[in-house]
């Protein structure tokens, strides 16, 4: 029983020592590296304005306005 109680200590103490540490690490990622993070290639969309307007033209012909987070709606002539 005071084995018990003494690990459960002991994880109380590694866990709140973990978060603590989690909260003064410095970012992965500095200022002048988010360049590279910012490359085309890295999204998931290769064509994100012609995927909106397919998106638009669908939400109208389905009545789905707003449903797929696309603005607009109505008869789909846009």
């Amino acid at each position: 029983m005071v084995m018990l109680k003494s690990a459960k200590v002991v994880l109380l103490l590694a866990t709140m020592l973990g978060m603590a540490a989690c909260g003064s690490i410095e970012p992965w990622v500095k200022p002048y590296e988010r360049d590279r993070l910012a490359d085309p290639i890295m999204f998931l969309d290769a064509h994100p304005v012609s995927t909106s307007y397919i998106q638009h033209v669908y939400e109208a012909r389905e009545g789905a306005r707003g449903g797929e987070g696309a603005a607009g709606g109505g008869c789909g002539c846009n």
